[in-house]
């Protein structure tokens, strides 16, 4: 006896399906139960899948594409279905793809065997039981797994608009959302673009099925065209112009409220059986908490990017000389906010700071630290303060601070203690000297003109906050003409499991790079770091970033900026020693020892010896001289500042003939070109300026006899 005349006995038929041709080959027993005469026919693949329920046909593809691609066994149940749409039996299909080997595209016949279910059939209402049921619950597995990977709405959109249901596969989709008193679009998917805008601010009043689900919270559920016209006559021309046969529009709930609706529409007839209902509200609850967090992560970026633009700087205009850039560039987690910072501040004597930091920690309360050290650094810059006293004020500043804070429940008050790395540069454009001080962060780095990378050691204290009358040694580097300096938190060496030695060896090179843009080179040092950044196609964004990073760069402009000589000199004179004042006269004279005019020389130590003894006569404190000479020879300035920790102002008086005190200020309007007294937090600061001319001549004096 032949195989095909025993399958037949036992109710089986034989079936091939040629890819190439796209051809199904049934016998006599398989057209019988494909309702088509029990004989042998061979016909076009097509005119055998519209015999299967439209739902079962998009199931079948994906179970065959799997074999094909594993070489797999293929087995499905299927619903066989009459012109009207009508279930007439459930059969199961059997079959294992066949490669053939022959020249030309991939080719493959899939072979296989039919039978009738045994198992009851269908009931009139289109349930299902079996391994229906067993496939519909891996899909609302993997479409649980799959919304909650989503990163954001457009990818929760995404995801539900590619789900494929088993024995149903919907066509397109709609979420609304609730704006006031009216419906709004969401997002759709399956649709032209444009096709939202007859639904868009539509009142929640409207006689429009997703409206009453938001009213009502209640599922809807249109079998068929006949029925939507019926029910919601006056919408029904919005939805007739799609051609579908079927809708679903079942509510989103988040939290026990109704926030909007999901529309499922369909090509073919569904019936909405009780266990089809039951998949849709299902995915309608998953879609729902989908789209909560997706929205609830995008007002978090929303929130952690306004937070960071408000908290960062502007570069402004730049300063002549010289050439700035910076990035900053948020940790990969969480809010996306967090303590790195960076500032560029102008001072009053013409000099700019370039301050960056990073206060420990990647939340909220580190971004809300980083925000009130950032005003702090600020403002005791603007005072005027050397780098030495800005950074110890901040230190003051931040304990505070820390010391004040409450811990939350459960907090341990010793980790609830902040602190903060910091590097605060007072750059001075006409000469390219920074004075920086560091408080436990990084070093930075120098390039010079041939493009040589070296990190730049500095003096440095502890980081802010730890104590609170921390010291911070200044040390004073100069950057010659086209020369390039680096700062940066640790953000920028230590992610992806590096330490301070591999990171520095990752950026070299960079650093080394010769790059004429500043911006490039600062987009170059990040994308160094964590690369640019990917989203995948059906998951969320790939973000390596570990640790938030701020990069600082700054370029002395080869061009426009000439080699100015500089000279510098600094000295302290204590209550205790005021024979000291006398070495300041000689320090200064020989500071000034090519200075063209011996007069304006004779000047300059009167009045440092007169400011000096002011100090020492009319407060408790010490005199911080400083003395600065800038400029080519014949147009040079000098600068002389002398600070004490007193905050009573100097006052002209009226002395009497036999006075021996009280001329202090009149000599300054005498003799200085300008001169001025700055307040500097708890203290003043004294300076007088003189330009050198270029012949003694041009004053009308001979010069010293």
């Amino acid at each position: 006896m032949r195989t095909e005349d025993i399958l037949a006995a036992t109710g089986t038929g034989l079936w091939s399906w040629d890819s190439a041709v796209e051809t199904i080959s049934l016998d006599a027993e398989a057209a019988r139960l494909m309702g088509m005469p029990a004989e042998p026919v061979t016909c076009h693949a097509d005119e055998v899948r519209h015999r299967f329920h439209p739902g079962d046909v998009d199931e079948l593809n994906g179970i065959v594409n799997f074999a094909v691609t594993k070489g797999t066994m293929a087995e499905t149940r299927l619903r066989v279905v009459d012109a009207q749409g009508t279930v007439l039996r459930t059969v199961r299909s059997r079959s294992r793809p066949v490669t053939v080997d022959e020249p030309g595209p991939h080719r493959f016949v899939l072979r296989g065997t039919i039978q009738e279910v045994t198992e009851p059939a269908p009931s009139a209402d289109g349930s299902v039981s079996g391994d229906w049921r067993r496939s519909r619950e891996a899909f609302l597995l993997d479409a649980g797994r799959a919304l909650a990977e989503a990163g954001s709405t457009a990818q929760v959109l995404r995801v539900a608009g590619s789900l494929s249901m088993p024995g149903f596969s919907l066509d397109g989709l709609a979420v609304f959302g609730v704006s006031g008193d009216h419906l709004t679009v969401v997002g759709h998917y399956g649709q032209e673009p444009g096709d939202e805008k007859r639904f868009t601010d539509m009142p929640l009043e409207t006689d429009y099925p997703a409206a009453e689900v938001v009213r009502t919270g209640q599922a809807i559920y249109l079998s068929s065209p006949e029925e939507y016209r019926r029910r919601f006559p006056t919408t029904w021309p919005l939805a007739r112009d799609f051609g579908r046969r079927s809708w679903a529009f079942l509510p989103l709930i988040s939290g026990g409220h109704t926030t909007g609706a999901w529309m499922a529409g369909f090509q073919h007839h569904v019936v909405f059986s009780p266990d089809e209902r039951s998949v849709l509200a299902t995915v309608a609850r998953m879609l729902a908490q989908a789209l909560n967090r997706a929205g609830t992560a995008e007002t978090e970026r929303e929130l952690s990017i306004g937070l960071q633009k408000t908290m960062m700087p502007s570069l402004g205009p730049g300063v002549p000389g010289l050439t700035v850039a910076a990035r900053y560039v948020p940790t990969g987690g969480g809010l996306q906010v967090g303590g790195d910072w960076y500032d560029v501040i102008p001072l009053p004597n013409g000099r700019i700071a370039l301050v960056i930091g990073d206060v420990q920690g990647h939340d909220v309360r580190a971004a809300g630290l980083m925000g009130q050290l950032r005003i702090a650094l600020r403002a005791y810059a603007s005072e005027g303060h050397r780098p030495d006293a800005v950074l110890s004020r901040a230190s003051r500043f931040l304990s505070g601070l820390t010391d004040a804070y409450e811990p939350a429940d459960g907090e341990d008050a010793v980790a609830a203690a902040r602190f903060a790395t910091c590097l605060y540069a007072e750059a001075d454009p006409a000469s390219g000297t920074l004075d920086i001080a560091r408080a436990g962060h990084p070093d930075p780095v120098v390039v010079s003109v041939d493009g040589t990378a070296v990190i730049r050691q500095t003096a440095g204290g502890l980081p802010l906050g730890v104590e609170t009358d921390a010291d911070y040694p200044t040390t004073r580097v100069v950057l010659g003409a086209g020369e390039t300096i680096m700062l940066c938190t640790d953000g920028l060496i230590e992610t992806g499991g590096h330490d301070m030695a591999t990171g520095w060896t990752r950026l070299r090179p960079v650093l080394e790079h010769p790059v004429d843009d500043l911006e490039e080179l600062a987009d170059a040092l990040v994308q160094a770091v964590h690369g640019p950044e990917s989203h995948s196609t059906t998951g969320p964004l790939v973000d390596r970033r570990e640790d938030d990073i701020a990069v600082l760069v700054l370029r002395r402009d080869a061009g426009r900026t000439r080699r100015t000589p500089h000279r510098r000199s600094a000295m302290t004179i204590a209550q205790a020693e005021p024979e000291r004042i006398a070495a300041a006269r000689q320090q200064l004279r020989e500071l000034l020892h090519d200075w063209a005019d011996g007069e304006q020389v004779d000047s300059a130590e009167l009045m440092v010896s007169e400011m000096a003894t002011n100090v020492l006569v009319h407060t408790d404190g010490d005199a911080l001289l400083v003395a600065e000479v800038n400029g080519e020879r014949g147009e040079r300035r000098l600068r002389v500042e002398v600070a004490d920790s007193s905050d009573e102002l100097p006052h002209k008086r009226r002395p009497g003939e036999m006075a021996s005190s009280g001329r202090g200020l009149m000599l300054m309007e005498m003799l200085a070109d300008t001169w001025g007294v700055d307040p500097r937090g708890e203290g003043k600061c004294i300076w007088f300026e003189l330009y050198e001319a270029r012949d003694p001549a041009e004053l009308g004096v001979t010069g010293p006899s």
